[in-house]
């Protein structure tokens, strides 16, 4: 599955990618980035890659500071 993907270093680096349906997951994000998304989507896409970074935590942690912000009375 790795020769059809192509990553770029950055990639490599960046993203664990264990088993092949890692490899489908950051394909079919990179796929749906070259599609007109709405906002929302994007960040839909752009959120589930970070679930496979080597830190995803630090992404959620983020996200739910952001929440916590928001709704927060």
């Amino acid at each position: 599955m790795s020769e059809k993907l192509k990553l770029t270093s950055a990639e490599k680096k960046k993203y664990l990618l264990p088993t092949k349906a890692d490899f489908e997951i950051l394909d079919k994000c990179k796929q749906l980035e070259k599609s007109g998304l709405t906002k929302y989507d994007r960040f839909l896409a752009n959120f589930i890659k970070t679930q496979l970074e080597k830190d995803w935590r630090k992404t959620l942690l983020k996200e739910l500071n952001r929440l916590l912000r928001k709704y927060k009375r």
